[in-house]
């Protein structure tokens, strides 16, 4: 019989998809009131792979990706992903009730990363994701092979990019000192 073995804890990294940089700046804001300190943040790349949000967000959006300090637990994200959720929310509605014709101002994407992959936490279902809980599915998005994260066949595109896969490459040299350090 095979001896339980509890992960180790993994590098929280947020997804932040706006149009406006008002909407980056009190999302960054509300996620370190929440997560504390962020270690790392990608440049910019528009978003201009998918016409998914276009229609709730916008054109001209872009995205980034941010690192925090503290380490988290994998089986928080579900959890994680419910409260970015309603973070989502709450930034959108600027103090009225949401204009569902309007939609989001931005989109939160957690996730986490660890010395073998980068997963994701969705409310979508699909062949490649697992169900967590509360109606939370996780995705191996990205998987660590020869010294750089690589794609798999069903990684959105957006995550595919160099300056992605750069910052990952990077997030993970800086987990792995962490790692070093507490274990």
């Amino acid at each position: 019989m095979g001896q339980i073995a509890y992960p180790k804890p993994a590098k929280l990294i947020f997804s932040i998809i706006s149009a406006h940089e008002i909407f980056f700046t009190k999302g960054e804001d509300c996620l370190i009131n929440i997560f504390g300190p962020i270690d790392m943040e990608s440049e910019y790349q528009f978003f201009d792979f998918t016409e998914y949000y276009k229609n709730e967000m916008g054109d001209c959006l872009r995205q980034k990706l941010v690192s925090f300090e503290k380490l988290v637990t994998p089986d928080n994200l579900s959890k994680i992903k419910c409260d970015s959720n309603i973070l989502e929310w709450q930034l959108s509605k600027n103090g009225k009730n949401i204009d569902k014709a309007k939609g989001r101002k931005i989109n939160f994407d957690p996730g986490y990363l660890t010395l073998g992959k980068f997963v994701l936490a969705s409310t979508k279902d699909g062949a490649a994701r697992i169900y967590l809980s509360q109606g939370i599915y996780a995705e191996i998005t990205l998987k660590y092979v020869k010294k750089s994260f690589r794609p798999l066949e069903w990684t959105y595109r957006n995550y595919k990019t160099d300056l992605f896969i750069v910052f990952l490459n990077k997030v993970r040299e800086k987990y792995k000192k962490q790692l070093k350090e507490i274990l």
